[in-house]
C-alpha cells in the first residue's frame, strides 16, 4: 500500500513563505548543481504561439535528496485580458528509491514564484555590493513584486523604483508595495531614469525585446534578468553581457540556448563556446563572484529543474510537520 498526499494551493501557501528558510534551499539546489553529480535534463517547451502560450516541464535528480520533482509550468500571456492569471502549473514529487509519486502539489504556479525569487535573492547575495540600498524593478506583475520582497531578505533595500510598460499598473504595484513593504516605492516612467543610482536591477517581464540597455548602466550595479526562460524572450540588450565586468548563468548550457547569453551569441557579440562561471560555483566557492564595489555584475536566471526539486521536497517536509494535505492510499 503507497500513500500519495494532495496539497493545494491554499494549503502550500500557508507552510511555504517566501523567507530565509526558502532561499536557503534554493541557494543550496545551486550548489548541488555545482557539486554534486545532478540529472537534469534540459527543459521541454511547447509553445501554443496563437494564445501567447507555453508550457515547460522541468525535473532534476539531486544526490542525497530523497524525492525528484517534475514540474508542469504553463505560461500564458493573454490571459489577465480574460481576468487569469498568466501563470498556473503543478508539481509532482516522486520517490527518488522507488519512483512512486509521494505528493501532487496544485500551486498553480505559487512555488515556481517562491523558488523563482528565491533565486533572485541568491543571486543578490553573491553578486550585488553588500550596502546596496536602492532597487530597480523592471515589470509590474507578481514576480516583480516577490522579486523585491526576496531582495530586503539579503539586502537593506530603503528605496525602490517601478517601471513597466503600463504606467498605470506601476503606479498600483509601487503603492502595493509601499504598504507592503514599509520602504520608499515610487513609479518611474523613465526606463533609463529608473536604473539611475540603482544599486540592484531586475528584470521579470516577458520581454520580446531589450528593454535594458548597456549605456544606462554604471560602475558598481548589479542587474538580475529573469525573464527570458525561451529563446524568443529577450529583456537586455545584448551588448549588456560584454559589457559588464562578470556575466554569470543558472546553468551555462540552458543560458547559451534560451536566456540573455542567447542573444549576446546570436548577435555575434560572444563565442558560442565561452565559459563562464554558474552562479552554484559562486555559491560552492568554486569561482569568484563580486570581488570589489565597482564591478558590474550579470545574473541570467533561466529558471532549474534543482530548484524545483528542492521548493517541492521543502513543501512534503513542512506538510508533513504541520499535517497538512489529504492522504490518498492505493
Amino acid at each position: 500500500m503507497t500513500r500519495m498526499t494532495i496539497l493545494t494551493e491554499a494549503e502550500l501557501r500557508k507552510i511555504v513563505r517566501l523567507d530565509l528558510e526558502a532561499v536557503a534551499c534554493v541557494e543550496n539546489a545551486f550548489r548541488a548543481l555545482a557539486t554534486l553529480p545532478v540529472a537534469m535534463p534540459p527543459i521541454l517547451r511547447l509553445d501554443i504561439p496563437e494564445h501567447r502560450g507555453e508550457v515547460d516541464v522541468k525535473t532534476a535528480y539531486v544526490p542525497g535528496i530523497d524525492g525528484f520533482a517534475i514540474k508542469i509550468s504553463p505560461g500564458f500571456f493573454d490571459n489577465p485580458k480574460l481576468g487569469l492569471p498568466s501563470v498556473n502549473g503543478m508539481m509532482v514529487l516522486l520517490s527518488a528509491k522507488t519512483g512512486l509519486v509521494e505528493a501532487l502539489l496544485l500551486d498553480n504556479g505559487y512555488l515556481t514564484d517562491v523558488r523563482t525569487a528565491a533565486a533572485g535573492a541568491v543571486a543578490a547575495r553573491h553578486l550585488s555590493r553588500p550596502n546596496a540600498s536602492v532597487a530597480t524593478i523592471f515589470g509590474a506583475g507578481m514576480q516583480a513584486r516577490m522579486q523585491l520582497e526576496a531582495l530586503l531578505l539579503v539586502r537593506s533595500i530603503e528605496e525602490a523604483r517601478i517601471w513597466a510598460r503600463d504606467a498605470a499598473k506601476a503606479e498600483k504595484t509601487a503603492a502595493q508595495l509601499r504598504e507592503r513593504l514599509g520602504i520608499r516605492v515610487r513609479a518611474e516612467a523613465d526606463p533609463a531614469r529608473a536604473i539611475a543610482g540603482a544599486d540592484v536591477v531586475v528584470t521579470t517581464t516577458p520581454a520580446s525585446e531589450p528593454l535594458l540597455k548597456r549605456a544606462w548602466l554604471s560602475r558598481g550595479q548589479h542587474v538580475t534578468a529573469m525573464g527570458s526562460d525561451a529563446e524568443h524572450k529577450n529583456e537586455l540588450e545584448p551588448a549588456v553581457i560584454t559589457g559588464v565586468d562578470l556575466y554569470v548563468a543558472d546553468r551555462l548550457s540552458q543560458t547559451r540556448r534560451l536566456g540573455e547569453l542567447h542573444h549576446a551569441i546570436e548577435a555575434g557579440l560572444v563565442p558560442a563556446d565561452r565559459v563562464f562561471p554558474e552562479l552554484g560555483e559562486i555559491v560552492a566557492g568554486l569561482k569568484p563572484g563580486r570581488t570589489s564595489d565597482t564591478m558590474t555584475t550579470v545574473a541570467d536566471l533561466t529558471g532549474t529543474g534543482v530548484q524545483d526539486t528542492a521548493i517541492a521536497t521543502l513543501a512534503r517536509d513542512r506538510a508533513r510537520a504541520a499535517q497538512a494535505g489529504t492522504d490518498f492510499e492505493s
